[in-house]
């Protein structure tokens, strides 16, 4: 590996992570990473492993990579609903260029419950935000 080491890793899993210290002190250049606690996106918690006590820069070092890892999954979110207007205009082609009867059948039913749902879903919630910039709400 080139460079330094960074001080801190974190093994993310669902909701949260594993944090490690990193220590790459000895000759060999082992990598020794130390577990010091288990993070909770979701809830804020950040549970110390074992009987280890947190020191401030630990803290400080894991709700820095807290509040990036929001932003990173929120910016996510927001990628992964335009991907899918782009597979809805990719699905409108296909349906009118390149569906036979059959492959209709089998989706049309699906599709259009969905497309229902997620068009009540957006309609209330679009009426919802221009009512409270009206004050109405």
């Amino acid at each position: 590996m080139a460079g330094e080491l960074p001080p801190y890793y974190f093994r993310v899993r669902d909701n949260g992570a594993f944090a490690f210290r990193v220590h790459a002190a000895d000759r060999a250049r082992r990598i020794e990473m130390e577990q010091i606690a288990v993070i909770n996106i979701r809830n804020g918690e950040i549970k110390p492993h074992g009987d280890r006590a947190l020191t401030d820069e630990d803290v400080a070092a894991i709700k820095e990579w807290m509040q990036d890892r929001v932003e990173t999954l929120a910016a996510r979110d927001i990628d992964d609903i335009f991907r899918s207007v782009d597979v809805l205009n990719q699905t409108a082609h296909w349906a009118q260029t390149k569906a036979t009867e059959d492959q209709l059948e089998l989706v049309t039913d699906a599709l259009l419950l969905s497309m229902h749902d997620l068009r009540t879903v957006l309609v209330r919630k679009k009426a919802d935000r221009v009512l409270k910039e009206r004050g109405m709400a």
